[in-house]
């Protein structure tokens, strides 16, 4: 594993060591009993739904057996703290009356605390899918975090992220129909490039199609894609490669004549395009 990779794995080595005395990274303040009101959620949480009925069994739970596993926290203040993983235990516990819960403290910077977090919630999955994109988005923004040692990282392949990343350039309306859990990836990710991806996305809610009929449904949006497509192979490399670097989708267009030509860069949202406006800026 090279120097990056290190750099992103290590919210994960520490995350899954974080209950073990041994561990030289937590310092000699290892566990301590914390005021729930003491605690705050994370804002850059990869997860922002929580089901009530989960919340109220693990809850239930909570008063029968007390918390098992300590949450992970960072003090970002004297006597407050944030988490970095444990969200869910800790709504539960509030639903539970509990005052105290135990935590592992960590000093984390920003972006090992969004690592470490997206990696917890990967695999236990517990990230919707566009979730899981927006937070890969996030990451690939940083200057040292590329698609390959992400994808070391968390377990999954670059095809897998990329195409994740790529839900984010359905409609608005998809998209919450994912958040919702009205569509599958499965699903969504038919309709990516399609021309009536809305209609057909409602199609699919109120006749409950399946995958493979959607996918033959939007098959003929892709041939013709794929006829329209002769750019060499090399420009088409370039993209990717551009496009794994800053997390964008990017098309490369030469002139036919000469060697000049333009780059376009597409962005879902107004987010996206003030982050492009900052970077270029640099």
């Amino acid at each position: 594993m090279n120097k990056e990779n290190k750099k992103l794995g290590r919210g994960l080595s520490s995350l899954l060591s974080s209950t073990n005395n041994k561990d030289e990274n937590l310092g000699e303040k290892i566990f301590k009993l914390i005021n729930i009101s003491s605690i705050k959620a994370n804002p850059q949480q990869p997860r922002k739904k929580f089901s009530k009925d989960e919340l109220e069994d693990l809850s239930a739970s909570i008063k029968s057996k007390g918390i098992i596993q300590p949450i992970l926290v960072r003090e970002i203040d004297k006597d407050l703290f944030e988490i970095i993983v444990g969200e869910r235990r800790w709504r539960a516990a509030q639903i539970a009356g509990i005052h105290q819960i135990p935590a592992v403290i960590k000093q984390m910077n920003d972006e090992e605390v969004m690592q470490a977090a997206l990696i917890e919630n990967i695999q236990r999955e517990n990230l919707n899918p566009v979730e899981e994109a927006r937070t890969y988005q996030t990451i690939l923004k940083s200057d040292d975090v590329n698609y390959e040692n992400l994808s070391n990282a968390i377990g999954k392949s670059k095809s897998h992220i990329s195409n994740t990343i790529r839900l984010l350039e359905l409609d608005l309306k998809i998209i919450n129909y994912i958040e919702e859990g009205k569509i599958s990836m499965g699903h969504a990710r038919a309709l990516i490039g399609v021309p009536n991806a809305v209609e057909l996305a409602d199609e699919i809610i109120n006749k409950k199609l399946s995958v493979r009929e959607v996918e033959h449904n939007t098959s003929k949006y892709k041939k013709n894609k794929l006829k329209k497509t002769s750019k060499d192979p090399n420009i088409i490399n370039l993209e990717k490669e551009l496009s794994e670097k800053i997390g964008l989708k990017t098309s490369i267009h030469f002139k036919e004549q000469g060697s000049s030509g333009h780059i376009t860069l597409y962005y879902s949202d107004l987010n996206q395009l003030d982050d492009i406006m900052k970077r270029l800026k640099k």
